[in-house]
């Protein structure tokens, strides 16, 4: 059988982990990397692959089976997805979740319009955590749902803190609320407001002379960042930043709270975690496996966008149904 042919769209810290991915995979390969930069100044780990540019994917439509999209939900992706669309079936992980109608609804218009499949919305969250939510919803449906993130590194908020004056380097890490997921794991439904879920933990190298009280101010003070929450800014020096804080590690839990019975008198929790070392890694391995799923849809013809709800399990795998049965069952 022959091997899946996987583009990248964008080599930043998602595309090198799928190339890495796809290492992992070995019904997979390698097909292409497409940049913005010059071609030329980009190296890439895998011999022998095509560096193109972006802007001249068109004449390369045939030379990958799927090609995963790499950009930013922000700007990116809301354009390139549907573009690229056109030419191929896409993967994407955009996660701006109150986009997500939107962003299909584009999508699928112009995959059903030139014959390909495309899958936005792949990670871990939206992704695998949505898959949780969607299980306990249909196996508790007397119940109530709560996500928690981290202990790990907001990108968009480290790059906030940034942007503080005074402040020369920075980051952010999200921490869930012991004592919120301890109720709910009590079973007691509490409804919990933004402050009481999650604890924004700042590490804040301060440049010389800088006034670090104001800064701190301005940090904990921030619209839309950190006023809704309680925060806790360390200050620290640039090597102990570049020592301690250098990963982008993150995690979270989906639980699922709810009773059965006719009076409601037994309670039950699902509970979905993960501990991520790497999160572009971690994401970029489900990528690969949900562009498995999409060659899949495309061989069947099966056209039009989809996200993690409409795939199969058996469809992620590369194992056949007789050893998934026989293994995983």
């Amino acid at each position: 059988m022959s091997k899946i042919r996987i583009g990248i769209v964008g080599y930043g810290n998602l595309g090198r982990g799928v190339e890495l991915a796809i290492r992992s995979n070995p019904d997979t390969e390698l097909a292409f990397v497409a940049t913005r930069r010059d071609p030329s100044a980009v190296q890439i780990k895998t011999e022998n692959v095509p560096v193109y540019k972006t802007a001249d994917l068109a004449a390369h439509q045939d030379e990958a089976d799927v090609v995963v999209l790499c950009g930013g939900s922000a700007t990116d992706l809301p354009e390139q997805t549907p573009a690229l669309a056109k030419l191929f079936n896409v993967i994407d992980s955009f996660d701006t979740h109150a986009r997500v109608p939107e962003h299909f609804a584009n999508v699928d218009a112009v995959a059903k319009e030139t014959g390909h499949t495309a899958m936005i919305s792949v990670g871990w969250d939206p992704g695998m955590f949505s898959l949780a939510r969607l299980y306990g919803n249909c196996i508790l449906p007397d119940g109530k749902d709560y996500t928690f993130w981290g202990k790990g590194v907001s990108q968009g908020h480290s790059d906030a803190i940034r942007r503080v004056e005074g402040v020369q380097d920075g980051k952010q890490y999200t921490v869930p609320v012991e004592a919120a997921m301890e109720a709910v794991r009590r079973g007691e439904q509490p409804e919990l407001t933004t402050r009481q879920k999650h604890l924004r933990e700042c590490y804040v190298v301060a440049k010389e002379g800088a006034d670090r009280a104001k800064i701190e101010h301005d940090i904990k003070t921030m619209p839309n960042y950190f006023d809704e929450y309680d925060t806790v800014v360390h200050f620290i020096s640039q090597e102990e930043l570049d020592r301690d804080h250098a990963g982008i590690p993150h995690g979270g839990f989906v639980m699922r709270s709810g009773v059965t019975g006719a009076d409601g008198e037994h309670k039950h929790l699902i509970e979905y975690s993960l501990k991520l070392d790497s999160n572009p890694e971690f994401t970029t391995n489900v990528l690969v496996a949900f562009a498995r799923a999409a060659a899949r849809f495309a061989a069947e013809k099966s056209y039009g966008c989809k996200t993690v709800f409409d795939v199969p399990p058996a469809y992620l795998s590369p194992l056949s149904g007789e050893e998934i049965r026989a293994h995983l069952l």
